[in-house]
């Protein structure tokens, strides 16, 4: 029978994705995970299994807290085109606020694990159908309400907006400048009008 965790698991998924979100996976040691969450190594592979699994439960974890509040901000958009505004408008902030300029984990991680393993290519295989699906739902609705046009499928625009956050999200790692962001936001959204 595994041994009953004495630790806050969130606390220490938070200090986790700390460290994996600076250094990446790769650059990441087990004693980086023993200092950050100030758990020994057996606790560690106890309660997770492996370095692998924890950085897993940590990616779900930050999927997790940005999902929700991207839930919160489309929930208070009036309709499609204040939806995709949202969208990009929470990146922005994400972009401008980012002091450390780490850029967004998921991505950081699809580039540097997403050839290497195949649990890892799995869950960026499915965040990217839940991107994409979620886009195409707001065009969809968007074209129905004659506030997008319709010279390209909600799912072709569904595939160009998630793919022009990733862009968007990797630029923000080195240029920081709110006006070139919002310009290169305003060129990227015309294209649905």
């Amino acid at each position: 029978m595994p041994k009953e965790e004495t630790f806050n698991r969130v606390q220490v998924l938070e200090k986790a994705t700390e460290v994996f979100h600076k250094k990446g996976y790769n650059g990441t040691s087990m004693q980086d995970l023993v200092d950050a969450t100030s758990l020994n190594r057996s606790s560690i592979y106890n309660s997770f299994g492996s370095k692998l699994n924890m950085f897993l439960e940590v990616l779900s974890f930050y999927q997790s807290v940005h999902s929700k509040n991207f839930s919160r901000g489309l929930a208070n958009s009036y309709n499609a085109k204040e939806a995709i505004e949202t969208i990009f408008s929470l990146h922005l902030n994400e972009i401008i606020t980012d002091n450390d300029r780490k850029g967004c984990l998921v991505i950081n991680c699809k580039s540097e694990m997403a050839n290497q393993e195949i649990s890892i290519k799995s869950f960026m295989e499915k965040n990217q159908e839940r991107m994409i699906a979620m886009f195409e739902d707001i065009v969809t609705k968007g074209q129905m309400e004659k506030i997008f046009n319709q010279e390209q499928t909600a799912n072709q625009y569904a595939l160009y907006l998630f793919s022009s956050i990733q862009g968007l999200r990797m630029i923000g790692i080195l240029n920081k400048n709110e006006e070139e962001l919002k310009n290169l936001i305003h060129i990227t959204t015309k294209i649905l009008y």
